[in-house]
């Protein structure tokens, strides 16, 4: 198809068409001659992955090139891919630190500490410089002055809802799928479906209260 049609079947101009090729993000067209180039359904694949990380995610475009370079990387794993696409899509709190690095502040520093040793009292391989680190150690920060001391006994329920939440995620990702199939699914997951949970669990806590305090 020619970059008009590819336009009409994606719903984007071709001005963004071809700043997203200007940028990195989609392969440029077979050239058929010197003005014109074709595209194909990998092309049009490609677009709908941008477009569910750009107005999904709100990912900007350096964001997008790291996880559509991983991507095109057939040389690495799902496993480095699924890491990737995280780091791109949950960046460090506002407060906080950049992922990996030594918080300035010593409670957050202190709290980070408390994350990693949690980590691996669970047993769980995630990466040194996973950004849900620097997420977990600014919630218990906030915890904690608040004046609510954070313990396993008040984590373990949350620990083994996200456990059993993560293992369904990932039973249902294919791994024969195209690799941008897998990323369109951890983004359903990590972005559409955390606001689920946050919905149901604020549901399911107004029902409880209900059942123990309502009259």
């Amino acid at each position: 198809m020619q970059i008009s049609e590819l336009s009409d079947r994606s719903g984007l101009t071709v001005q963004t068409i071809k700043f997203y090729i200007r940028q990195g993000l989609l392969p440029r067209g077979s050239a058929v001659s010197a003005t014109r180039a074709e595209y194909g359904p990998a092309h049009l694949e490609r677009l709908r992955l941008i477009g569910a990380l750009r107005e999904v995610a709100g990912l900007p475009v350096a964001a997008i090139r790291t996880i559509v370079t991983a991507v095109d990387d057939g040389g690495s794993g799902l496993h480095d891919l699924i890491g990737t696409a995280q780091h791109a899509l949950g960046g460090a709190p506002a407060e906080g630190p950049r992922p990996g690095a030594v918080p300035p502040d010593p409670d957050l520093r202190a709290a980070r500490e408390d994350v990693d040793a949690l980590v691996r009292e669970l047993g769980w391989r995630a990466a040194a410089d996973a950004p849900a680190r620097d997420l977990l150690a600014a919630a218990f920060v906030s915890l904690r002055r608040l004046g609510f001391p954070v313990t396993l006994a008040d984590l373990r329920p949350y620990v083994r809802a996200a456990a059993d939440v993560a293992e369904h995620e990932i039973a249902r990702v294919d791994d024969a799928a195209p690799r941008a199939r897998t990323v369109q699914s951890l983004l359903v997951s990590t972005v559409v479906y955390e606001r689920v949970f946050t919905a149901l669990h604020r549901l399911a806590q107004q029902d409880a209260a209900a059942r123990r305090f309502a009259p």
